[in-house]
């Protein structure tokens, strides 16, 4: 029995956005994929991130979600680090 793939759009801020340069990216995680598998993957593919791994807060369709929560298909995840301004 083979796993399906579903398709996420991950909608990127602060260091996330200047690492990729993008404002959202759409990838594909098998099913039960965890939404903290998102952010290990943005790691894998820019190493500087790594520093917000553990203060990273995550996000499903609006609501905010603790990391073991599973994606579903279409799902819009963000992820938020810490910001700072005035």
């Amino acid at each position: 029995m083979s796993t399906s793939a579903i398709t996420v759009t991950v909608k990127l801020f602060a260091a996330y956005q200047e690492a990729f340069g993008l404002p959202e990216l759409v990838l594909e995680f098998p099913e039960n994929t965890p939404v903290k598998a998102v952010c290990d993957r943005l790691i894998v593919e820019r190493p500087e991130l790594a520093k917000w791994r553990d203060i990273t807060r995550f996000g499903i369709n609006l609501i905010f979600v603790e990391p073991e929560t599973l994606l579903h298909n279409g799902d819009e995840v963000v992820l938020i680090p810490p910001v700072s301004g005035g």
